[in-house]
């Protein structure tokens, strides 16, 4: 029987799950799209080459091999209102290594309010693959964070882009 609920839940989604140094984390894809990174083992297991290569990514990621530059070009279509995406998509903008405040994005986006930002990140989907780990409070202490263990896991994630951005040779120099 056809609900519209099953078009925008299915009951069977492709997903990916792997072990990373925060423990088990699971992709899930929709429509040639990745939609979601979920802490823990999902409950689907279907192989696709999108799956395949955001898992590789994210390996690679969790290596110290690459900073997260090997995410941006996954499709990524996470579910949220407009002002939520467009959030996501000025997260995905903060490169790799460095931070911005709650604020900092907010006025990026056209917003008055670092809170309505903190609901956004909040919200993420995908995080690592949308970096909210990078927005800190204007102090630049961490903040908030709603993955695995929380703060211990935001600057776990920070570390780890700056020891893999540190351990890189510059652009046009010879070794």
């Amino acid at each position: 029987m056809w609900h519209p609920a099953r078009e925008a839940f299915p009951e069977f989604m492709p997903q990916l799950s792997l072990l990373t140094p925060l423990g088990d984390v699971t992709l899930s894809e929709e429509d040639g799209a990745i939609v979601a990174l979920d802490w823990g083992r999902g409950r689907d297991r279907e192989e696709t080459p999108l799956l395949r290569r955001a898992a590789a990514a994210l390996q690679d990621y969790f290596d110290g091999a690459d900073a997260g530059e090997g995410f941006d070009g996954l499709p990524l279509a996470p579910h949220g209102t407009p002002f939520r995406r467009r959030v996501w998509e000025a997260l995905r903008r903060i490169p790799p290594g460095e931070t911005r405040s709650y604020l900092d994005v907010a006025r990026g986006v056209g917003c008055a309010s670092a809170r309505a930002i903190g609901g956004a990140n909040g919200a993420n989907p995908i995080p690592i693959l949308i970096p909210c780990h990078r927005v800190v409070a204007a102090d630049g202490s961490l903040g908030g964070y709603s993955g695995a263990e929380g703060q211990a896991t935001k600057r776990y994630l920070l570390d780890l882009e700056r020891r893999a951005l540190r351990g890189r040779p510059l652009k046009g120099h010879l070794l």
